[in-house]
């Protein structure tokens, strides 16, 4: 099945006027979390993103908490990997419950859905900066059509272009569209 018709059927493309985990709102949102309830849908979705790193020799997959746990979990057991994830303690994301790495260890960075790339980069940095080796990033779903640029190679299930607008900017708002939290879709 088509990873897009994927997100359709399991209510994962909302359409009206989110504000983004970034801050910033869009008139689209992709809730991976509604894909990734259904175990068979995750599997789909997570095994063509674990085909792409199949010749990167990933020893670790590491997500970020908490859309990312799920997606490193099942690209891991696609690739015999290790899956761990980056937990958040303070608002902070952080590696946590004991997690370590071998100096080196060959790590590739999962998320279900990129808008700024801004979680997947400080899991990289957690993953450099406790001796990890990051071989790739991989999304499964990447908001940006491919735009943001990695120091590895990125790769993702679906690209979209949605555009994303800073509060001051969007014409959502310029237009009186009620602001919707995208997890509960309450107006905020």
């Amino acid at each position: 099945m088509d990873p897009m018709e994927i997100l359709r059927e399991t209510g994962a493309v909302l359409e009206g006027h989110f504000l983004l985990t970034s801050g910033r709102h869009s008139d689209r949102f992709i809730q991976c979390a509604q894909v990734l309830q259904h175990p068979d849908k995750a599997e789909e979705l997570c095994r063509r993103l674990a085909e792409k790193f199949r010749g990167f020799e990933v020893e670790t997959v590491i997500g970020p908490a908490v859309g990312g746990i799920v997606v490193a979990y099942e690209v891991a057991r696609h690739l015999n990997a290790r899956a761990i994830y980056a937990d958040k303690k303070e608002g902070k994301l952080v590696l946590g419950r004991g997690f370590r790495f071998r100096p080196g260890e060959r790590t590739l960075v999962v998320e279900d859905v990129t808008t700024t790339g801004g979680s997947v980069k400080k899991v990289i940095d957690i993953v450099e900066e406790n001796g990890g080796k990051t071989v790739g990033v991989g999304v499964l779903v990447d908001r940006t059509a491919g735009k943001i640029e990695y120091p590895v190679p990125g790769k993702s299930v679906v690209q979209l272009e949605v555009e994303s607008y800073l509060k001051e900017e969007c014409p959502l708002c310029k237009k009186g569209v009620p602001l919707m939290d995208p997890d509960t879709r309450q107006v905020i």
